[in-house]
Formats: structure tokens, C-alpha cells, sequence
């Protein structure tokens, strides 16, 4: 994780889900299968969390408010806030593949797609007066996923597994935001004007690995 104002890197922050703690996860999509049912596509949403942990050891390089930075620190020492616990959230679009199957009711199926992040950005450091806390549009998406439905009459019940890769890069516009519409639209006016962000920049990457349960409603063809 980089972040900007005061020019530091923190190596090696392990991040937390904490999937059932509230804000807990969840997601939206809306399917479509095509002709024959074995190629579809896929809008998703999806709301999980990515945490630091304040109790980790970390390494730390560059400077801190205009000090050398310490060569090791706990993350809670060093920061008030440093996640994305409103929303570690991903907007993607995916391509789907029904697989072979011996059921006409158990459906495996395979995907692919890319899309954007829209995390709740939280970083506040330790001692310095402004904090970033709104809603942002970071970065790209890519995500790949396999998954088990099984097909009722009108509902759909699925299992599955998806792993997701987001290159965030946080402006650190040291304001607390809204919701997400009024906050994307002010991010939208920044980078029409060219302005840049006062704290600089947090930069890095999150990984993930998901089991996700669920729920479908299916639309009757149309005639």
C-alpha cells in the first residue's frame, strides 16, 4: 500500500473481510441466457470489505509528516483508518458458459468479466487533522468464477465460487462524502477541472476469494 501526502509505502498489509460483521456482504446481478441457454452474460454487484489490520507488524518507507518514516509499526499506530469497510464494492460485467450437465435441473456454469471498483475509501492517519471518507471510483476489475445452480420452475438457487483482482488508487480528497451518486459526481468535477487531490494518493492491489450463496428469480421468455 502507497500512500501519498507523506510520501510513505507500507509493505505487506494483510487485509480482513469480516463477511458477517455488519456492513455484512452482499450482491445483486441480473443474468441472461441465450438461445439455446449455453452462453450468457452477467451485470454484478458486488459489497464485501477489505480491512487492515491495526494489530500487524508492518514495514514502512519514506517519509511521515516530513520525518523518516519508522522502519517497522503497527498499522494502528500509524493510522486511525485505513480500509474499505462501507464497501469494498464491484461493479463487473462477465461473460457466462453453462458446462455439461447429467440434470436439467443442476446447471454448472463458468464466467469471466472485468468491470470497476467502487470502494468506500476510509484512510485517516494518526495525528493529521483531514481524513478521506466518501465513496470513489478506484480502478479496474477482473474477476472469474464457477458455479452450481439449481433450477426450480421460477426460482434458482446457486452455489459458487469467485476470485476477484482490483488495482485501487484511492485520491485522497480529504472530505467526508455522502452517498455514492453525489460522491462520484464530485469525483467526476475534480477530474474535468484537473484538480488534484490534497492528500495525494493511496495506491494498491486486493485479492479475494468468495463463496457465494443465493437466491434467483427467473423472468418468463418472452413470447
Amino acid at each position: 500500500t502507497k500512500v501519498g501526502k507523506h510520501d510513505f509505502t507500507v509493505r505487506d498489509v494483510e487485509w480482513q473481510g469480516q463477511p458477517f460483521t455488519n456492513p455484512i456482504y452482499y450482491g445483486v446481478r441480473i443474468a441472461r441466457w441465450m438461445g439455446s441457454g449455453r452462453i450468457g452474460s452477467m451485470l454484478d454487484f458486488t459489497h464485501s470489505k477489505a480491512i487492515s489490520r491495526r494489530d500487524q507488524e508492518a514495514r514502512f518507507e519514506g517519509t511521515l509528516a516530513g520525518q523518516p518514516a519508522p522502519e517497522t509499526a503497527l498499522i494502528g499506530d500509524i493510522f486511525n483508518k485505513l480500509e474499505a469497510s462501507h464497501g469494498h464494492n464491484m461493479l463487473t460485467l462477465n461473460g457466462l458458459l453453462r458446462l455439461p450437465s447429467f440434470s436439467f435441473r443442476v446447471a454448472p456454469y463458468v464466467g469471466i468479466g472485468a468491470g470497476v471498483s467502487l470502494p468506500h475509501s476510509e484512510v485517516h492517519v494518526k495525528g493529521d487533522p483531514a481524513r478521506t471518507y466518501e465513496y470513489q471510483m478506484a480502478g479496474p476489475v477482473a474477476q472469474a468464477l464457477f458455479g452450481i445452480e439449481l433450477r426450480l420452475a421460477r426460482m434458482s438457487y446457486f452455489l459458487e465460487y469467485k476470485f476477484t483482482f482490483a488495482d485501487y488508487r484511492m485520491p485522497l480528497t480529504e472530505r467526508d462524502g455522502y452517498v455514492l451518486p453525489t460522491d462520484l459526481w464530485a469525483q467526476f468535477q475534480r477530474w474535468w477541472r484537473g484538480t488534484e487531490p490534497p492528500g495525494g494518493w493511496a495506491e494498491t492491489q486486493f485479492t479475494s476469494h468468495q463463496v457465494i450463496g443465493g437466491l434467483g428469480v427467473r423472468l418468463p421468455a418472452a413470447p
